[in-house]
């Protein structure tokens, strides 16, 4: 919170930027009629989140070092040497992110056909109003649950770990595997606390997660630097 005040006018800008862009893809699954997408979209945007944060561990970097830290240097990242193990790695999120929306609309097809009929209202009903659709919402909350875990173990330090060491991805991702091994409750508790504070600031109209997010970005740095030896 205090990386945040220091920084608030510039990064509030920043943080914008990523609930525009989870916003459009729910405006294009509506004009495209893919309703049941709509919701694993938006949830699955999380699985995004360690590789977007990205800026804001090197502004934390920087800000814990007392380097300059002004929001010209978010991107900095991109110029490093860790540039391409934070593409990987990216690129792993990525296509967890895709697998997580193919099961999604797997498990709708099996469940509740392979099309939504009728109006957004009449989908809701029968999402929340049928067997099939309870069906539905405990199977892919189930299977959404795997991805998140599987997420969370490797990433929870991996993304800090390669802004702040010359290290691999490999290197980085066992890291992290190791740490949420080690430690599931801690690790647990702080998945929780990301999903609780990221769906705290989607509630007013995603706005709240350009505060949320350079928040849990800036925390996730200051967890990063106590768990891992440096």
């Amino acid at each position: 919170w205090a990386d945040f005040l220091d920084k608030r006018g510039d990064l509030v800008f920043v943080g914008l930027i990523y609930p525009v862009v989870v916003f459009l893809a729910a405006a294009y699954a509506i004009r495209v009629s893919v309703l049941p997408l709509l919701f694993p979209l938006a949830t699955g945007s999380i699985l995004l989140g360690p590789a977007v944060a990205s800026g804001f561990y090197e502004l934390a970097r920087r800000r814990e070092l007392g380097l300059d830290a002004r929001w010209r240097h978010f991107l900095d990242v991109a110029r490093s040497r860790a540039a391409l193990s934070l593409l990987t790695l990216a690129g792993i999120l990525a296509l967890l992110f895709l697998l997580w929306i193919v099961a999604a609309w797997t498990i709708f097809s099996v469940t509740m056909g392979s099309e939504p009929s009728g109006s957004p209202s009449t989908f809701l009903h029968a999402v929340l109003t049928t067997p099939e659709g309870w069906e539905m919402m405990i199977a892919g909350n189930l299977v959404g649950l795997g991805f998140a875990i599987l997420t969370l173990a490797i990433s929870v330090v991996s993304f800090p770990m390669l802004v702040d060491r010359p290290v691999e991805w490999d290197v980085a991702v066992r890291t992290s595997l190791r740490l949420a091994w080690k430690n599931p409750v801690t690790v647990a508790v702080w998945g929780l606390i990301v999903v609780g504070l990221l769906l705290l600031g989607s509630l007013p109209a995603l706005l709240g997660l350009a505060v949320v997010l350079p928040v849990l970005g800036y925390a996730t740095w200051h967890l990063y630097t106590r768990a891992v030896v440096r």
